[in-house]
């Protein structure tokens, strides 16, 4: 009689990056610790170190571990008790008639010439204004982890909002979004994540993980207006006070 042996899994290898400037704070230094998302248990993997304050790129899961400096906070928010601001129902009523829908973690065209206009209209001097299809299809393909495209379009079908997204084991992680940026009224990134907290509670999903959230940086200020909004901590994750967030 043969025996089927067990399946073992293979131990996670961490890495520490060496020291690079840091992109948000000026004359800072940043590090990471990060792992490659390359096995079966990838989407495992993946949800168990975003609940532990990773974030995912491409096939890399990473965390800051910058000497002297912790302004990177991970931050999630809790679906069923979000309460939007009067804003943020303005936002909803500026966008209804637009459509929410789940795709194929596939790039397209059309995907990628919206990419290209959102870049070099926000961040014409990034590494990202300059990245060919081929650039963009990786950043959709590699190091799926049960992954997802949600799209936005309006009722004549025309795609003004894509956003690349993880389900974990507790939430939908918010990998990277982009929208038509000749609609600044609209206000598309705060909806495209307000469609993303209503999807999560309609599939019984309690969290939202946005990344970092860094007190001094104007790219992140957006996040700090979801509210109730938790983040992690020396003790695990708890409610970010109003007043932190200011």
């Amino acid at each position: 009689m043969s025996i089927i042996q067990p399946l073992h899994r293979p131990l996670q290898q961490f890495y520490r990056s060496g020291p690079m400037p840091c992109p948000y704070l000026p004359g800072r230094v940043e590090r990471k610790l990060f792992t490659r998302l390359s096995n079966p248990f990838a989407a495992e993997v993946n949800s168990t170190l975003s609940r532990a304050g990773f974030r995912r790129s491409h096939d890399i899961v990473y965390r800051p571990v910058c000497p002297s400096c912790s302004a990177c906070v991970p931050v999630r928010i809790p679906t069923a008790a979000f309460q939007p601001s009067r804003s943020q129902r303005r936002v909803d009523r500026e966008n209804q008639g637009l459509s929410f829908t789940e795709v194929a973690a596939h790039a397209t065209t059309e995907q990628f010439r919206l990419f290209t206009a959102y870049q070099n209209s926000r961040h014409g001097d990034s590494d990202m204004a300059r990245m060919s299809m081929a650039d963009f299809a990786a950043m959709i393909d590699e190091g799926r982890a049960e992954t997802s495209l949600f799209e936005l379009r309006e009722a004549s079908g025309r795609l003004i909002g894509c956003m690349l997204v993880d389900r974990l084991g507790d939430g939908f992680s918010a990998v990277y979004s982009f929208y038509d940026p000749r609609q600044p009224r609209r206000s598309l990134g705060t909806f495209l994540i307000m469609s993303l907290i209503r999807r999560a509670c309609a599939v019984g999903l309690p969290y939202v993980y946005l990344g970092y959230w860094i007190a001094h940086s104007r790219k992140m200020a957006y996040k700090a207006k979801f509210r109730p909004l938790e983040a992690l901590g020396t003790e695990g994750w708890f409610i970010m006070p109003d007043d932190s967030a200011r």
